[in-house]
């Protein structure tokens, strides 16, 4: 076995896993709402949607088992937290997601003068069907995706930022003056990437079993070096999309909605943009479709009597009726769930790059993070304007960071309780 090649086929893998429905559509965005002011943005936006998914695999590295993320807790809230965090990416939000994003900016605007909810239908079942067929080939997902789908993803890619950044678009107009890092920040939790990041990582783990490495610390070092390709393609793309989005923000408004990356691709590609594009984004939600179904159906087959195969049948199943719904109506769902899940996620993988052992600071820090986020989203999602009042006097509230103090002197407290007790 070519060491460095297989690193390389699984470092685009990775990043084929990670690039799918909402790393299209949200980059453009935050450079439409943010204009001139981008580049802040970006760097916010690329903490969540680059630099976190990277800690996620090197947390994934350490851990070794999906079963062992935050046990330090409980094996209960370990159960839960990791079933909740499966279902979120899967087949809940994200797997559904990527039908719906390959529909909308794929295959409806080839077609004109169809019915459109007879071709969404056909087409999300036609998607998951191919899916399935991917994921039953559990051993060859890696090559699959490294090899066959990665390189059509990025060629288009490549063309439209290259197009897009040489030629006269547009010029990014002024539009805000105050929190632009945090809406990049916040807007990264919709690529559900660092979400994502520690269970891909079982993917990629049952790839290299498959061609006879079962060594742990030979997996960790492919592993880390898959997430460094993996990281540097995002962040490229990225930076690339939230620029072309800004150059295009005095045409375009600021909508989370399908429409803008596609807008770019036809002003960049000219008259085969709509095709080429069509091609990579069903190329791109494929291979996130493909990855996040095998590990859905990889950890329900762990903990539940069902078969790796029955797991993968029910959730593309399930998937498919959920993403006739829309790409709108899905993330009007997920929004909530998700400022509840990230800032936990957040701090599980900080604290398990760490190395942090002590229980007490732990759980402290863990479960301090939950309640804040719990109250925030229940006074935002319910206008229940007591509680939002109360979460926007917290240090950093207003910007969306309501959990990061509290957590950080939680976790300090329990640090000196647990050194207390021990003493005495």
């Amino acid at each position: 076995m070519n060491k460095g090649k297989e690193a390389l086929v699984l470092g685009f893998a990775l990043f084929a896993m990670f690039f799918g429905a909402g790393n299209l559509i949200f980059p453009p965005s935050v450079g439409i709402n943010m204009g001139d002011n981008w580049f802040l943005a970006g760097l916010g936006f690329l903490i969540t949607g680059v630099g976190l998914p990277l800690l996620g695999v090197i947390a994934f590295i350490k851990v070794r088992e999906l079963e062992n993320f935050s046990t330090k807790v409980s094996k209960v809230f370990n159960n839960i937290y990791c079933s909740v965090l499966v279902l979120v990416i899967g087949p809940l939000f994200a797997i559904p997601r990527t039908g719906s994003t390959t529909i909308e900016m794929g295959v409806l605007p080839m077609l004109s003068n169809v019915d459109k909810t007879t071709v969404t239908i056909v087409s999300s079942i036609v998607f998951f069907g191919v899916t399935l067929m991917l994921v039953i080939k559990e051993s060859k997902i890696t090559d699959i995706v490294g090899k066959f789908l990665t390189p059509i993803i990025l060629i288009i890619l490549l063309a439209i930022t290259a197009l897009g950044i040489v030629g006269d678009i547009g010029t990014p107009i002024h539009k805000v003056d105050s929190g632009m890092f945090s809406f990049g920040f916040i807007q990264g939790y919709q690529t559900m990437d660092a979400l994502a990041s520690v269970l891909f990582g079982v993917v990629i783990i049952k790839g290299l079993k498959g061609k006879g490495v079962e060594d742990p610390e030979e997996q960790g070092r492919f592993l880390s070096v898959a997430g460094i390709i993996a990281a540097t393609g995002l962040g490229l793309i990225y930076f690339s999309l939230m620029y072309l989005g800004a150059r295009i923000s005095g045409v375009q408004d600021g909508a989370v909605t399908t429409s803008a990356a596609l807008y770019i691709a036809e002003v960049t590609l000219g008259s085969i943009g709509k095709t080429a594009f069509g091609i990579c984004v069903a190329a791109a939600c494929l291979t996130t479709s493909v990855g996040l179904v095998a590990l859905t159906s990889d950890w329900f087959s762990r903990i539940t009597p069902f078969s790796y195969k029955t797991i993968a049948i029910s959730t593309c199943v399930f998937s498919s009726v959920m993403a006739i719904g829309g790409v709108d109506f899905i993330i009007q769902l997920s929004v909530p769930v998700l400022c509840i899940l990230y800032p936990i996620t957040i701090v599980l993988i900080l604290f398990n790059v760490m190395g942090i052992r002590n229980e007490l600071a732990y759980k402290a820090g863990v479960y301090i993070t939950l309640i804040i986020s719990v109250i925030e989203v229940l006074g935002s999602t319910f206008k229940i304007e007591g509680l939002t009042s109360l979460v926007q006097r917290v240090p950093l509230g207003k910007d969306g960071f309501a959990w990061l103090l509290p957590c950080l002197v939680a976790t300090v407290i329990g640090f000196i309780l647990s050194k207390k007790t021990n003493n005495n």
